[in-house]
């Protein structure tokens, strides 16, 4: 049975990959660690684990019960495991496979980590936004139009959202999630479109190539640690990429290693968009046959870069998010004694 869509979270992916190297190296074979991991494990992990004892019940590898699994385990890891079990070096390859994925779920963690400030920010606004909405605009509403005030047009406005959402709540919820869908439509239909609008910005473009190198340079670390030739390795890597223009760079670097050339030179002829550390380094791994390490070092650089980048973008964002909250949270308010400051100033003069 084939479970297409089951997915694996980078703790649990870490722990079964970590639990079956451990037995491995202790000398179990692998049906009989499979057997002991099942007596104990439950859920997504479960499932993957009986498919691969049927699989090696039925005399199949590793690697292609793993590869009906392709939301878990991705093409590279696939083929690490592949090359493994064809050179007999299964338990190896699979504690560097657990530090590559620690390493990865790490890099993941530190990109949605840096989000989660901003939605939290965004998120008070919203908070804020719908009390003053439901609660307070409708209490200072009555008192505005009992005592006949002359709003402001800003005023207005305010009052008329507040009925709005407060009357015809349903109405609104049910446009807004019309709203949503189609946007998301558009989004599906124009996807890189819309990418491709989101990558260009300032800073967005650095992070994502920065993020596209760290991921190329693990991948392509790790599939030729385990063996597998470089132009196959550089075929992998093409799917862990975001940009399409990475994509494009690791497919001609492919083609011409395959015509013979080194992949700095490859990667050279990408006039700029590769940064010139890269290519040295690479270069250096190539004259002392340690390509597979200058690989893991550039992909600790990048990964460092990135770090620097997120805490670039952070420093910009938070101020200015803070900025336009306050203008419209203080523009409300304003809205709101505006009229009342107006009424006491009436109040004045008429004594």
């Amino acid at each position: 049975m084939e479970y297409k869509n089951l997915t694996l979270s980078g703790s649990e992916k870490i722990g079964l990959v970590s639990n079956l190297a451990t037995m491995l190296t202790a000398g179990i074979p692998i049906l009989e660690a499979v057997d002991s991991l099942l007596e104990d494990i439950k859920g997504s992990q479960k499932r993957v684990l009986e498919t691969l004892r049927e699989d090696l019940i039925q005399g199949r590898r590793v690697w292609s019960a793993l590869a009906k699994f392709p939301r878990a385990f991705d093409k590279v890891t696939v083929s690490v495991i592949k090359a493994s079990e064809e050179a007999g070096t299964l338990d190896v390859t699979l504690r560097d496979l657990k530090e590559q994925i620690r390493k990865q779920q790490e890099f993941d963690d530190k990109i949605r980590g840096a989000m989660i400030y901003p939605a939290f920010i965004l998120l008070v606004f919203l908070g804020v936004f719908l009390v003053i909405l439901f609660v307070v605009i409708p209490k200072i509403s009555v008192v505005f139009r009992s005592l006949k005030v002359e709003l402001p047009l800003p005023t207005r406005i305010l009052i008329f959202l507040s009925d709005v959402v407060v009357n015809q709540g349903i109405w609104v919820i049910v446009g807004l999630l019309a709203i949503g869908g189609l946007g998301y439509l558009l989004f599906r239909s124009k996807r890189s479109f819309f990418i491709n609008i989101i990558f260009s910005l300032p800073l967005i473009s650095t992070l994502v190539d920065q993020i596209d190198l760290t991921r190329f340079s693990r991948s392509l670390y790790l599939l030729l640690y385990s063996g597998i030739p470089i132009a196959q390795a550089l075929e992998l890597t093409e799917d862990v990429v975001v940009k399409n223009k990475t994509a494009k760079i690791i497919e001609a670097s492919k083609e011409m290693v395959i015509a013979g050339k080194n992949l700095s030179v490859g990667l050279r002829t990408a006039k700029g968009q590769i940064p010139t550390i890269m290519i040295k380094l690479i270069e250096a791994g190539e004259k002392t046959g340690t390509l597979d390490k200058s690989l893991s070092d550039i992909a600790e650089y990048f990964d460092y870069q990135v770090s620097n980048t997120l805490k670039t973008i952070l420093a910009l964002i938070e101020p200015i998010m803070l900025v336009v909250i306050g203008i419209v949270v203080g523009g409300m308010m304003l809205a709101i004694i505006a009229p009342i400051y107006g009424l006491i100033s009436q109040i004045g003069s008429v004594r």
